[in-house]
């Protein structure tokens, strides 16, 4: 298993992308990978867009970027949820200061433009929120996945993919 003793913290808040969430967790805890879920609440259930539910291991002030290789964000309408906690905005400078990889597709660049880490990088991310991510200073590109260093972004479910592919080889490379 090529992800064997790696750690990823997914976000999750009301109303994720069920497929964004998901297929990224499944994906890697078939290559090997120990994936936790981190809501406002410690085990809450959280329910996706479509009704699909996810239970969070711990809150966002429970964890520590120290105890994780790397941070996955997924899309719907919760990142302008998980945007509003100074604790993860903390968590994803840490991620990005020691350069560890950070996945976001759709909506969930929202999140990384309020920890303001998004100056200078190349991304893509659902159109709709294009002017967001270029007014924080990004370059966006509209592609399937798009990888700048540990950066990983992609645009949507029918990307995911493409998405899963690239982050679990910046992951293995870690």
């Amino acid at each position: 298993m090529r992800l064997e003793g790696k750690k990823v913290i997914s976000l999750v808040h009301h109303e994720f992308e069920d497929l964004e969430l998901w297929y990224p967790i499944l994906r890697l805890r078939e290559e090997g990978a120990i994936v936790h879920l981190a809501g406002e609440q410690a085990k809450e259930k959280y329910i996706g867009k479509y009704g699909v539910p996810a239970e969070s291991d711990f809150s966002y002030g429970d964890i520590s970027g120290e105890d994780y290789d790397a941070i996955l964000v997924p899309g719907g309408w919760a990142p302008d949820k998980i945007r509003r906690f100074p604790e993860v905005l903390s968590l994803l400078h840490h991620m990005e200061e020691k350069q560890k990889p950070i996945g976001q597709i759709c909506h969930a660049g929202w999140v990384l433009i309020s920890a303001k880490i998004l100056h200078g990088k190349k991304v893509t991310s659902t159109p709709g929120i294009k002017d967001d991510m270029e007014n924080a200073g990004a370059t966006w590109i509209d592609e399937p996945v798009v990888v700048d260093g540990h950066l990983v972004s992609s645009r949507r479910p029918p990307d995911l993919p493409d998405y899963l592919r690239e982050f679990i080889r910046v992951l293995e490379s870690k």
